[in-house]
């Protein structure tokens, strides 16, 4: 991991890395340091790292307020990252659906997804190797949001990730209802009731397959990009309980 930049915002310090060639940003309290190290959350996104900085910088910001750091990643064949000729005819085939009001058949879900979510969290484990490695950042690790298919792969085969809280706005495979039943850590799972590309009756059935013992459930009224403010401060609350 290289670091490319290193400011101050507000009383974050921001910097950005790269990881081999993936673009990321990791936001370190400025109170964090080798006698006071932080506890880690990596922060989920649906790919674009730069449209989504507000909103990963906001996240950043309320995890801060805690006392946690975070980081981020860019997606595989997102942003300026080399695109997937397959991956794109997998969403263009999902959006044709969406707009005819039917629901994306199975194959395009899996044709969509499991190739992502095979790339990608392996990312996500070779940049922990990375970050747990800094003085200022210490065990334990949580997941926050993006595609929840990427969280149930890295809730599964990530030990030192021992919280995750999960969106379910993204489609998910049924072939990874398996892995999602062998899931463990305790899960804080966010729904939008009538989020527009997202169905719902596969979101609920996902979160009862789930093993976890400890696991809720949060729905609230409204679509996608709908999400209440206390929504963020409950899932401040759960990764609180468990990462410290």
């Amino acid at each position: 991991m290289h670091f490319t930049s290193d400011r101050r915002v507000d009383d974050l310090i921001e910097r950005d890395f790269l990881l081999g060639d993936v673009p990321g940003i990791l936001w370190t309290p400025a109170s964090a340091s080798a006698a006071a190290p932080t506890p880690l959350i990596l922060l989920g996104h649906p790919g674009g790292l730069r449209p989504m900085y507000p909103r990963l910088l906001a996240r950043a910001r309320h995890s801060a307020e805690q006392g946690f750091a975070t980081a981020t990643i860019e997606l595989p064949g997102s942003g300026d990252r080399t695109p997937s000729a397959a991956a794109e005819r997998a969403r263009a085939d999902l959006r044709t659906a969406i707009r005819a009001g039917e629901r994306p058949t199975e194959q395009v879900v899996e044709a969509l997804i499991l190739p992502l979510v095979d790339e990608a969290v392996p990312e996500w484990q070779a940049l922990l190797d990375e970050l747990v490695s800094l003085p200022e950042i210490d065990g334990p690790v949580g997941y926050s949001g993006g595609v929840i298919a990427v969280g149930i792969r890295l809730a599964l085969v990530e030990p030192r990730v021992v919280a995750a809280g999960l969106f379910a706005g993204s489609f998910v495979p049924r072939s990874m209802f398996d892995e999602a039943r062998r899931v463990s850590i305790p899960l804080h799972v966010l729904l939008q009731w009538d989020d527009e590309g997202n169905d719902r009756q596969l979101a609920l059935d996902l979160f009862d397959a789930f093993g976890s013992k400890e696991k809720s459930l949060h729905a609230n009224m409204g679509g996608h990009r709908g999400v209440p403010q206390h929504a963020g401060e409950d899932a401040g609350s759960f990764f609180a309980r468990h990462l410290r």
